[in-house]
């Protein structure tokens, strides 16, 4: 009787790890969960507009299908073990106050250790899958932009292009050799009594910036917009000039701190995306405090087609002079940020009165 009691757990016990093991078989897959199901669990994620954001996504949905039916398995048991064994119940029946002890069952024990075992390895698996899609830097980069966060804005500068988006119809290189060469020569700057640094480099060190001939620069009056193609491989090089801050795009469902001196901190400076699958306006956000006006130091990404792309890169390149709004407004696009709002982020504004309606300059 004794031995059959035990099968029995033993079974309950078997089927409980199928159900779970099951559920986390799909955790972190690139399988889009139902619909009813992402719309419940997503839980205000924005949908995403990379494969990347898919993967994170999913995983997102995933992982709390697993949570769930873990946590209804556990709940199930706790309710049994409430009604099935307790005194109460014990007592009417004519039995013991306390129900048969199972610590000395070595098949049930093994179960149990075994169990939280597999949850932890299979999500660790595909925790790491999803990261390293998302982290790697093997996606052919066919246009590769620098990012360079400040107190409190952004500035945008397009590094290489590949030949069919280029705007002079082979690769476009476009470092900036001049400021290239004073941002190399400010790592051994000297200090207000003319001192050369002794040790490393100067405190003015901006060497480790990259500075671009068509650039983006965002400022209290003017959003910086990012213009980049859609379905096109994209590289992002991240790097600050003074405090940390973070490079973050809600519709990528990913962010990246950005700091200064990013190698000798050790930090991956570049990110990537296979492609961005739609077309439109996305508002990107310092996800990181990084002082008084971080809340408002915002950027718009404008996704266009690759025609549209290539005729802006053209503009810019032959018109260096030309703001940013007119090159937008030269291929058909609204020439200022639509998701977000410009704010005057000068130090002395005081009296809060710091928002700058940019359509007067339209």
């Amino acid at each position: 009787m004794n031995q059959r009691n035990g099968r029995g757990i033993a079974k309950k016990a078997g089927a409980a790890t199928l159900l779970t093991v099951g559920a986390l078989s799909l955790t972190g897959c690139d399988v889009t969960p139902p619909a009813a199901i992402d719309k419940v669990l997503r839980m205000g994620w924005p949908e995403g507009i990379t494969p990347e954001a898919h993967s994170l996504g999913n995983f997102w949905v995933w992982i709390w299908v697993a949570a769930w039916t873990i946590g209804i398995i556990m709940w199930g048991l706790f309710l049994v073990a409430i009604f099935r064994w307790s005194a109460k119940r014990a007592k009417r029946e004519g039995r013991g106050e306390f129900p048969k002890q199972l610590q000395y069952n070595i098949p049930l024990e093994l179960v149990l250790t075994t169990i939280p075992i597999v949850i932890v390895m299979a999500i660790f698996f595909f925790t790491t899958q999803a990261q390293n899609k998302v982290t790697a830097l093997d996606k052919n980069p066919e246009v590769t932009v620098d990012v360079t966060g400040f107190q409190w804005n952004w500035k945008f500068g397009y590094a290489e292009i590949d030949q069919k988006l280029s705007p002079t119809g082979s690769k476009y290189m476009g470092e900036d050799p001049a400021r290239q060469q004073q941002a190399a020569d400010s790592a051994m700057q000297p200090d207000v009594n003319g001192n050369l640094p002794i040790h490393g480099k100067s405190k003015k060190d901006l060497s480790y910036l990259h500075f671009n001939k068509i650039e983006t620069l965002g400022t209290t009056e003017e959003i910086p917009v990012l213009v980049l193609p859609s379905h096109t491989p994209i590289e992002f090089r991240l790097a600050s000039a003074d405090v940390s801050h973070s490079f973050w795009i809600p519709e990528f469902l990913f962010k990246r701190d950005v700091y200064s001196h990013p190698e000798t901190n050790q930090q991956q400076r570049a990110f990537q995306v296979e492609e961005i699958e739609r077309e439109g306006a996305f508002v990107g956000r310092c996800a990181e405090l990084c002082g008084t006006y971080h809340a408002m130091m915002n950027f718009e990404l404008r996704v266009v087609t690759a025609d549209q792309f290539r005729e802006y890169l053209k503009f810019r390149n032959e018109n260096p002079q030309a703001p940013n709004s007119e090159a937008l407004r030269h291929i058909g696009e609204e020439p200022y940020a639509i998701t977000t709002h410009p704010f005057n982020t000068d130090r002395a504004t005081p009296d809060g009165n710091n928002y700058v309606d940019n359509n007067k300059a339209a």
